[in-house]
């Protein structure tokens, strides 16, 4: 069961988020914000970072958790990613953060654009094969 976050929540996330991406370094043409939310209701926000070696890319997930840790706090319960496209989720390097600071149980939004739907599935639907 999905935890009851409300739409204030969620839309203080994606203000976050979408700021956030204001400030993303690309190489390519996709823009990536995201904001992860702790259980005592802190928003960290960050954008993907692209290196001209693309081994080095800083994914936006892993941008915003690593500023929630910095932080001094370990546990997510939700991440919203944003992003100009059409159909995308974290890729399997991020779902493995996700999973790490947040479990499987940890929401993950999708919005495709600002104030639009954000569409939601738990970490655990992304990967329900995930190792316990």
């Amino acid at each position: 069961m999905m935890a009851d976050i409300g739409s204030e929540v969620w839309q203080q996330m994606s203000d976050a988020a979408w700021q956030a991406r204001e400030g993303a370094y690309v190489h390519g043409k996709t823009r990536v914000g995201a904001a992860v939310l702790t259980s005592d209701d802190r928003v960290f926000a960050g954008c993907n970072v692209e290196h001209i070696f693309r081994s080095h890319d800083v994914h936006a997930e892993v941008n915003a958790l690593g500023s929630m840790v910095a932080a001094g706090h370990t546990r997510s319960i939700a991440v919203l990613v944003v992003a100009e496209r059409e159909r995308f989720t974290p890729c399997g390097s991020c779902l493995d953060w996700i999973f790490e600071l947040g479990g499987p149980m940890c929401i993950v939004g999708f919005q495709q654009m600002r104030n639009g739907p954000v569409e939601k599935l738990l970490a655990g639907e992304l990967m329900p094969h995930y190792p316990a």
